[in-house]
């Protein structure tokens, strides 16, 4: 099963989508602007969090989802672009680096301690995330097919 066929089994029953991202360091903006992208396509809650998922923690236990789609750009020593979708529990063994790895950490075990929810993680492997506004060829290029994705899953249903 490839990446996408992984995050297609979890996205059903009430799904609630995460983007997380700095649009000040360049491909790190990626989970914010795929989350902004995909809003209102998808038949899914979606939140755009920027670089504060705590800030939005109230209000995804309010909404009680089924599964919960983390999405935020990780350097786990892939090609830029190259995606990947993890199981919550694949985090938290696996040697990555985020600039909110401290935060993805803290929004699962938090969630996790407040109600049943299986949490999905979609991360990119970023080319740059030093301050500037704009994303890297391979970023964009992956930002667009994961939103043409998304889109073509909500006119599935």
């Amino acid at each position: 099963m490839d990446d996408l066929e992984h995050l297609q089994v979890h996205l059903k029953g009430k799904a609630l989508i995460l983007g997380i991202g700095n649009s000040l360091r360049s491909d790190d903006a990626f989970g914010s602007l795929l989350a902004s992208r995909i809003k209102g396509k998808v038949p899914h809650i979606v939140y755009d969090a920027g670089p504060n998922p705590e800030n939005y923690l109230g209000k995804i236990i309010k909404d009680k989802p089924d599964t919960v789609v983390i999405i935020d750009a990780v350097d786990f020593g892939g090609k830029p672009g190259e995606f990947r979708v993890l199981e919550a529990d694949e985090l938290k063994t696996t040697n990555l680096f985020s600039t909110h790895n401290a935060s993805i950490s803290l929004t699962i075990n938090y969630l996790q301690g407040n109600f049943k929810v299986d949490i999905i993680i979609l991360i990119l492997q970023p080319k740059s995330i030093v301050f500037g506004d704009g994303l890297s060829v391979e970023v964009e290029e992956s930002l667009n097919k994961l939103e043409r994705w998304f889109g073509e899953q909500a006119s599935k249903t």
